[in-house]
């Protein structure tokens, strides 16, 4: 009789290993492994290789980078979205993705459920959860790590008993995640929010004291809000990401020490690398500075607040992302230009900009030759602008000539003793 199938978000670690002979013992079902590359540096074909080998009965691999930019991670960007104003989402982003793509191999190989390695003290759980809710609420949806809360050790041993591969037996210090956008790391000493991340931590920036002791200088070209272009060489998202990681990393910039408050109500201490992602958000909101009113910026921060919960909160299929996309995308169509940013130490420092589209307009600005703005008028104005404070002054802040009173509640307690 044929078993029932599931597909398994497979990352190839021991915890996915393990999984698909626990699954198929626990829930006698037949494991598909789906595993995608989002640019976390690894051979997604071996890791195929090792799920077909690991027992999944199928398993399916394929490059997701190109969906990822330009669906994730370039809306996320135009719309200004850094978690409490830090964190540019890296993980968060391609967490929607990969369900989004798993519930489409369910439906092709005709699978019930759904599985993934996440624990349940993370956001990871509720951002693949929630996906897998909306987008195919008929599946079920199976997480071992969370349901089997074995430690390390057990898992070893699990591994061991059935022949399951496992690369080493001792765990790195940190627990990890990247891909395109950024990289995570977090656990053992970087625990202690006093301790400062030792080097160890990171992989992808050099440490700013010991970046070049010359600045370098680069051009980020925009279109509507995109990043198209790098000191003036048109590229695909995934060699733009790719060049500004390099290039920023060289100089340090982009680390990024948290303490985050995740959604299922725990503090943690987050260091994150996301050199590219840094830059371009840094660029990014200059050429906004330049290209949008200022109501439209105020609003706009708004939007990015609201954008970014949403997304750390693993609600990327709602209506309200489309609502606020609608926003985004209305907001950004003047947002076209280049931006020079200066690297330096861990720093980047905008050092120039420019768009066709720009509302710093010299002949309003300058007060040389060329000046157009008409001073003449600014005395009506400011006395209408100031109208409601003279009127409310005359009528009740300095009525009778005595000057404004501020009866203000006293800050001792009654029977308290007063000081000298």
């Amino acid at each position: 009789m044929a078993r029932d199938k599931i597909v398994l978000a497979y990352s190839g670690g021991l915890d996915t290993s393990v999984a698909v002979k626990w699954i198929d013992e626990t829930y006698n079902m037949d494991v598909i492994a789906y595993t995608c590359d989002l640019g976390q540096g690894q051979d997604i074909q071996a890791i195929r290789d090792k799920a077909l080998r690991t027992g999944a009965i199928d398993a399916v691999a394929e490059d997701a980078r190109n969906l990822f930019i330009d669906y994730f991670c370039w809306p996320s960007l135009m719309a200004g979205a850094l978690y409490e104003g830090k964190y540019p989402l890296a993980t968060a982003l391609g967490r929607p993705l990969i369900a989004q793509l798993m519930v489409r191999v369910a439906r092709e190989h005709g699978a019930v459920a759904v599985a993934h390695g996440c624990t349940g003290k993370g956001n990871d759980q509720v951002r693949f959860d929630v996906t897998f809710q909306t987008l195919a609420p008929d599946l079920k949806i199976v997480a071992p790590v969370r349901e089997w809360k074995w430690t390390r050790t057990q898992e070893l041993e699990f591994a061991a008993k059935h022949g399951i591969e496992v690369e080493a037996t001792k765990k790195s210090i940190y627990s990890t995640d990247q891909n395109l956008w950024g990289r995570s790391i977090e656990a053992g000493i970087l625990e202690d929010p006093w301790v400062e991340p030792p080097s160890d931590a990171f992989q992808w920036t050099t440490d700013p004291r010991l970046a070049p002791d010359e600045p370098e200088e680069v051009e980020i070209t925009f279109d509507r809000g995109r990043p198209c272009a790098i000191d003036g060489k048109e590229m695909d998202g995934i060699e733009l990401i790719d060049a500004a990681n390099k290039l920023a990393g060289r100089h340090g910039v982009g680390r990024i020490d948290h303490i985050e408050n995740r959604l299922v109500g725990i503090k943690s201490r987050e260091i994150y690398e996301a050199p590219a992602a840094v830059l371009l958000h840094d660029a990014h909101r200059e050429l906004e500075f330049l290209t949008l009113s200022k109501e439209s910026l105020r609003f706009k921060a708004s939007v990015s607040q609201a954008y970014a919960d949403l997304i750390y909160n693993g609600l990327w299929f709602s209506q309200l992302h489309q609502d606020l996309m609608a926003f985004t995308v209305s907001n950004q169509q003047y947002v076209s230009g280049t931006v020079r940013m200066k690297l330096y130490k861990g720093s980047a420092m905008v050092v120039g900009r420019k768009s066709e589209n720009s509302l710093y307009r010299h002949e309003l600005a300058t007060y040389e030759e060329g000046d157009q703005y008409d001073s003449t008028a600014a005395m009506g104005f400011i006395k209408i602008h100031g109208l409601g404070q003279t009127t409310q002054a005359k009528h009740q802040l300095l009525k009778g000539g005595s000057g404004p009173r501020l009866e203000l509640p006293s800050i001792i307690p009654p029977d308290s003793p007063k000081g000298s």
